[in-house]
């Protein structure tokens, strides 16, 4: 009988404290101040770390159209169209003509930055694109305004919108407005080609 009854007073110590521990927990949340309070969150960006994989930056005056970004992608979600052209100087190259990443796919892996040989694809800090439709998840960066494609702004919903109107990409090598080339954050300022 002596041992029933310390079983008893065990379970009801035992519970007593688990309901503490869970009193306590409870009390907590009360005192913090709620998530929206301490982010303000579309006002001011969230704090991201330092290596976070958010959706892709590119620069699209950078790249050469190589293909090894897509061809290293896990699961094909990258899409380069890209034409044969001769530059102003007689050299041949590739123009890229589209650059569109599908997000319903990506796994933001990173596997896209590593063998890109002039560094025009990273990843960025933007977490927050979202859609009501598939179609707004695959973003095509040469069609985007030229702050965003070039990683200067945040890639927005509004803004991946906006660019399923152009047939033609922002910017294209050669052009008026090219930067400058020793790497200066001059930012050319280029009309948009009206939506056909």
């Amino acid at each position: 009988m002596r041992e029933w009854f310390r079983n008893l007073t065990t379970a009801v110590v035992t519970v007593a404290q688990g309901m503490g521990v869970t009193l306590r927990a409870a009390l907590r949340t009360y005192r913090r101040k709620t998530y929206t309070e301490a982010y303000e969150y579309p006002e001011k960006p969230l704090p991201v770390a330092a290596r976070y994989r958010g959706f892709h930056r590119f620069d699209l005056t950078a790249c050469i159209g190589c293909d090894k970004c897509a061809v290293a992608c896990p699961v094909d979600c990258i899409y380069i169209d890209k034409t044969m052209d001769t530059g102003p100087d007689g050299k041949k190259g590739f123009r890229v003509d589209g650059f569109t990443i599908d997000y319903t796919k990506c796994m933001f892996c990173a596997l896209c930055v590593d063998p890109c040989p002039v560094d025009c694809i990273f990843m960025g800090s933007t977490h927050d694109l979202s859609c009501y439709t598939r179609d707004g998840c695959s973003v095509d960066f040469a069609k985007l305004p030229l702050e965003a494609a070039w990683g200067r702004a945040t890639l927005n919903p509004t803004v991946v919108a906006e660019s399923k109107s152009l047939d033609a990409p922002v910017w294209v090598k050669g052009e008026p407005g090219m930067p400058a080339p020793d790497g200066a954050a001059v930012l050319p300022v280029i009309e948009k080609p009206a939506a056909v």
